[in-house]
């Protein structure tokens, strides 16, 4: 009686072992919707990308066709491989636009052309039958960041990323702050800018995205080129009505350009204010720097360092460190995946 009760224990054990590892051998499709392009991977639930791949994003009529060619992509995907429902426990997605994530939604993606109201989720779960989780694209890459890149899966992460404007996204005591109205990590509208304040596309001057920004730095270059009386390369770029961009004024500066050292400094003093002022508010253990201004990689970190640690409180400075993202155009995706483990 004894041994058929151990049996039995041993049994029911074991079942349950199985479909533990059957649930953990489960993967996660992740989705990084772009203007341009639309990012796919499957994941293992540890993060190891074992599949990508992307289509270029349909915007015409609105962006009515969007979510159907995703829809259609991840079917092919799957019947290459193989692979149904059942194998997958989620599928998680960053997006432009204001996103509503408990209903699935999103409005004004402008660079989708959706005006209109999407009803994502609803249409995703109807036809794959997989769950399906969503968030702000810069949101999303935050939590790629800190789970498998720079922010070496810590619980207080803060990610900015420096592109044609600049996003941010915020991750404190391991979740990610959203705010009353989902508009909790705007780091881009912090006001940093009280010399001559530009005017924000938000509508307001003074912007970090003003002067950090791909954007931010040809501000900056035409700025500072109005008030410089020497012969600096940068400056004859500028009178000659070249096109500047800010791997150019980088390359100029790390070469000892004087004008684009001026920008530089300016740009580091910018970027190194907001980083001592968010590391005050917030403490977080990493403030990850990404987006592709963030190519010019330890130069730039170095400039914005030193601005940075001269203007942090003592406890902040020694325990919030500054880094550059490490995930490229994988944070995307990675991120999206762990929406679905949240």
């Amino acid at each position: 009686m004894q041994t058929f009760s151990m049996l039995k224990k041993f049994a029911i054990m074991k079942g349950r072992t199985n479909t533990e590892e059957n649930i953990m051998s489960k993967k996660i499709i992740g989705i990084d919707l772009g203007g341009t392009s639309i990012k796919f991977a499957i994941l293992t639930q540890e993060g190891e990308i074992q599949e990508k791949w992307s289509i270029k994003t349909n915007i015409l009529d609105e962006g009515s066709h969007i979510v159907d060619e995703m829809i259609e992509s991840i079917q092919h995907r799957l019947e290459l491989l193989n692979l149904s429902a059942e194998n997958f426990i989620g599928i998680g997605m960053g997006s432009p636009g204001v996103v509503d994530r408990e209903k699935g939604t999103v409005i004004g993606a402008y660079n989708l052309n959706w005006k209109t109201l999407q009803p994502i989720k609803e249409k995703i779960e109807k036809a794959l039958g997989i769950p399906f989780f969503i968030d702000n694209d810069a949101n999303v890459a935050a939590l790629g960041e800190r789970w498998m890149g720079a922010g070496d899966n810590q619980p207080d992460v803060v990610f900015m990323t420096l592109g044609t404007g600049v996003g941010g996204g915020i991750v404190a005591e391991g979740k990610l702050l959203h705010g009353v109205a989902g508009a909790g990590g705007e780091l881009g509208h912090i006001t940093v800018d009280f010399d001559q304040p530009i005017l924000c596309t938000c509508g307001k001057k003074g912007c970090l995205e003003t002067v950090a920004s791909a954007t931010g730095i040809v501000n900056l270059t035409r700025r500072y080129a109005d008030e410089y009386a020497g012969d600096a390369e940068l400056k004859k770029l500028i009178d000659n009505g070249e096109d500047v961009n800010a791997k150019i004024v980088f390359d100029l500066a790390k070469s000892g350009d004087e004008l684009a050292l001026i920008v530089y400094r300016n740009f580091s003093r910018y970027l190194g204010i907001a980083c001592a002022n968010i590391g005050s508010i917030l403490n977080p253990s990493t403030i990850v720097i990404g987006g592709g201004v963030s190519a010019a990689g330890e130069f730039l970190l170095d400039g914005v360092r030193k601005v940075y640690e001269e203007n942090s409180f003592p406890q902040v400075r020694t325990s919030t460190k500054l880094a550059l993202a490490t995930l490229g155009n994988d944070a995307g995706v990675i991120g999206a995946a762990s929406l679905v483990l949240q």
